[in-house]
């Protein structure tokens, strides 16, 4: 597993540079098993200064739950625009290296490659852990929708002439999710995965699990911080 050091002091300007050299390794090409297995989903809440990284990780055919994982740790970087890696990677690692299974591709709660700098969290954490990785955001952050291309609910993200990701409406009458590249995956796979996760909801079965037991986690801090007053 590759490491990304991060000082406690270092300028927004230094961190952007960061992310556009990461953004130089990553591979836009697929590199998954020949058959996917097991699917994660990322997610990070936060509650009294803590950090709570979640992972979720489903039988890919059947998305039915094979473990649920969290860690916790002190909250070390503010909320940044365009920097949430550098605040979500921590949690995020340590609940992986909890995991008993390995899952296959991971479904990440953020943008991928469709950042301004290039380099968003799900592009920072394949990176990272050297695993492939999908970025599934419910809000735009980079790139103009073309829509000369719309065919199957699918409208692509582009900037200079060039595909950042894709604006999928995952589920009819619901508003859509922004699905871009995180890491050794292509755009095209990315979509067909990310639509076959999709169920009753337009956030992916593995997302939303992760987003639970976050959620789940976060409730137990304030409860107990709320009975120790």
């Amino acid at each position: 597993m590759n490491t990304v050091s991060i000082k406690p002091k270092f300028s927004i300007e230094k961190a952007h540079k960061t992310q556009l050299q990461l953004s130089k390794q990553i591979v836009s090409k697929d590199k998954l098993p020949e058959k996917i297995r097991l699917v994660a989903g990322v997610d990070v809440a936060y509650a009294k200064g803590i950090s709570i990284g979640a992972i979720a990780v489903l039988d890919y055919n059947s998305l039915k739950l094979v473990e649920s994982q969290t860690a916790l740790c002190k909250t070390r970087f503010p909320y940044i625009p365009t920097l949430l890696s550098f605040r979500e990677i921590p949690p995020t690692v340590l609940s992986i290296k909890k995991l008993r299974v390995q899952p296959d591709i991971f479904l990440v709660d953020g943008h991928g490659f469709a950042h301004p700098y290039r380099c968003g969290f799900a592009s920072h954490l394949g990176l990272v852990i050297g695993k492939p990785t999908i970025g599934v955001a419910k809000s735009w952050l980079f790139g103009e929708v073309e829509n000369v291309k719309a065919e199957e609910n699918v409208v692509f993200l582009e900037h200079a002439n060039e595909v950042a990701g894709a604006v999928v409406t995952t589920k009819s009458g619901c508003k859509p999710v922004y699905i871009s590249i995180g890491h050794m995956i292509s755009l095209e796979t990315a979509i067909k995965i990310v639509k076959h996760c999709t169920r009753y909801n337009r956030i992916p079965e593995p997302v939303l699990k992760a987003h639970e037991t976050a959620t789940t986690e976060k409730r137990k801090i304030n409860i107990a911080s709320a009975i120790n007053k």
